[in-house]
């Protein structure tokens, strides 16, 4: 319940009282100058009436619902344990957005671990920089500090995208077979923004008329830091989600299923592997943005912790919450975005560590047996020559 109380507040931005107005009647703005004038009229005609009379009452009634039925006769606690089953459910669910055989205990065992070992890096770049105070006090420092925001919503889609820009420039040191799909950063929509996530990306067909798309979320600029925008660019763009999932479409002796599936074990664990491959190239000069990229990479770590704490040991959402924000420089508004994500969705955030662990295990596995003979180029083609397939089948 607690994480759908904004819901009918997230509704009313699709009920609009004068149709023109509303987001379902934007492509009617712009109607193809080729189509007759009477014709277009036509269109834009039915539109309003449609908008009017189906689609707004529609959004009505879906909010008096909400409101009278759904949100009251929600679940009122958290955790996947307390659904009938829900120790069985939450084991099936590791094992689907893993793809690993492992408990909620040794998930967590693994977690703690690499918030340790994360946390020791980020304490040298605190030492690196001069900060005097504790670490407390250095995430505060990098939460309200107005040098670590933009001050327009097109300042910080331009830093995404020379970002973007810059490592695909680096893409051939990398990889020996690139993807033809071109891809473009766009804001997040603005009716889904305000709860929605830091960025993400959006795929299209390969013989579509739009590219794939890098979204970046504009709203609420002083929740958006630029020292965490290198990380987020290498993981949703190049070499992460876009380079992936467009080779992946092109992989034509493949059926269709396998050219367009998503193993969120691999894919997540792909573009977290990514995050830290770019400072193989020469990003993160900035040690700011080095921490960035740690706290990218703490945050990951941290889900192992509170998505089976909260799912199969009973921490509660505040719990959750406080680690969270005690662990990582994300703005507290994200931080309580994630953890109502992990609340509804229980294991696929384990997916990204886990995912990354086992990529690093293999690379460091290959470059041990190969020695002189390993070539960065040629093993990450290997790694995405089958698609996305589960961590085992990866092994193999």
């Amino acid at each position: 319940q607690v994480i759908i109380q904004h819901y009918p507040e997230f509704i009313d931005k699709y009920i609009s009282q004068d149709p023109m107005q509303s987001s379902f009647y934007v492509p009617l703005k712009s109607i193809n100058e080729n189509i007759d004038k009477d014709q277009a009229q036509d269109y834009q005609n039915q539109a309003i009436e449609i908008i009017s009379k189906m689609i707004t009452p529609a959004y009505q009634n879906f909010k008096q619902f909400m409101i009278e039925d759904y949100i009251p006769g929600a679940k009122k606690d958290i955790g996947a344990y307390s659904f009938p089953n829900g120790k069985e459910y939450y084991q099936q669910q590791i094992k689907e957005y893993t793809t690993l055989d492992l408990t909620p205990k040794q998930i967590n065992d693994i977690g703690w671990k690499e918030v340790k070992r994360i946390r020791a890096e980020m304490e040298a770049i605190i030492e690196q920089v001069g900060f005097e105070g504790s670490f407390a006090e250095f995430l505060e420092f990098l939460r309200t500090d107005q040098q670590f925001y933009a001050k327009t919503a097109e300042d910080l889609l331009k830093e995404a995208s020379y970002i973007a820009k810059k490592m695909d420039g680096q893409l051939p040191a990398l990889f020996t077979k690139l993807p033809r799909q071109p891809y473009t950063v766009n804001p997040v929509p603005e009716q889904i923004a305000a709860n929605y996530t830091t960025g993400r990306y959006v795929s299209a067909p390969l013989d579509s008329t739009r590219p794939g798309q890098y979204w970046v979320n504009t709203y609420a600029l002083e929740k958006r830091p630029l020292y965490n925008l290198e990380a987020l660019t290498f993981h949703e763009a190049v070499p992460g989600h876009h380079l992936q999932g467009a080779l992946n479409a092109e992989l034509e002796n493949l059926p269709k299923f396998r050219r367009y599936n998503y193993i969120s074990a691999f894919g997540e664990g792909w573009g977290l592997y990514c995050e830290k491959l770019a400072k193989e190239v020469g990003f993160y000069q900035d040690p700011y943005s080095d921490f960035g990229r740690l706290t990218y990479e703490m945050w990951r770590a941290m889900r192992l912790v509170v998505d089976t704490g909260m799912h199969a040991f009973g921490m509660s959402r505040d719990e959750a919450i406080k680690l969270m924000e005690d662990n990582t420089a994300l703005s507290k508004h994200n931080v309580r975005t994630e953890i109502d994500r992990y609340i509804g969705w229980p294991a696929q955030a384990l997916s990204y560590k886990l995912g990354e662990i086992k990529i690093w295990e293999l690379r460091h596995k290959a470059e041990k047996e190969l020695g002189a003979k390993f070539n960065i180029r040629t093993f990450h083609d290997a790694v995405l020559s089958k698609g996305s397939v589960p961590l085992n089948v990866l092994e193999q």
